[in-house]
């Protein structure tokens, strides 16, 4: 996969991350380094989930706050379901997990992912309307790539209205509720 075809599927604008304890690596990112708050969306499945091709009912918890121009994303796999979260795909001790991109064509970036050698393991609806990949766009012969993880994720109407929330909440954020759940 060329950097050129990576970049041409669209904007980065989120650092994800698998921590092995989910509330430290909260504490750490707003305490530590004073990030947030985090929105916190528990007990999500993607509708229509595929993991290596195959039907996947993994459950998660997200928990997202806006750093500047970055979004950083911390997930927790809730059940044992063969996933990216875990096993060979989810890289020690909490580093890098993926980079999200976001497009509006979902159907191109996925075969822009795939004519550039990426291999695509996760794909879901996400919304009445959205629609994400995972691909692990390195090289093929040293796979699984943990930390090489490309997400594409085609939001679903009303998410950058959800992503501008997040990111005004952190301006000038002092520190309060640091955690906040929703839906």
């Amino acid at each position: 996969m060329t950097a050129s075809s990576i970049s041409a599927i669209g904007r980065p604008m989120q650092i994800a991350f698998v921590p092995d304890d989910f509330d430290a690596a909260l504490a750490h990112w707003t305490q530590s380094m004073g990030v947030g708050p985090f929105f916190v969306m528990q007990n999500i499945v993607l509708e229509n989930g595929r993991f290596m091709g195959a039907p996947s009912d993994c459950k998660f918890t997200i928990a997202l706050a806006q750093w500047g121009d970055v979004q950083i994303e911390l997930i927790r796999q809730d059940n044992n379901a063969p996933s990216i979260y875990r096993g060979d795909y989810r890289p020690a001790d909490g580093a890098m997990h993926h980079v999200c991109l976001l497009t509006d064509d979902i159907a191109g970036a996925r075969a822009a992912v795939e004519a550039g050698g990426g291999l695509v393991l996760v794909e879901g609806k996400v919304g009445a309307d959205g629609a994400v990949i995972y691909a692990d766009c390195g090289p093929a012969e040293t796979r699984p790539n943990a930390g090489a993880i490309v997400e594409v994720l085609q939001p679903a109407s009303g998410s950058e209205g959800f992503f501008a929330m997040i990111a005004d909440a952190a301006k000038g954020w002092d520190g309060s509720e640091p955690v906040r759940v929703v839906g």
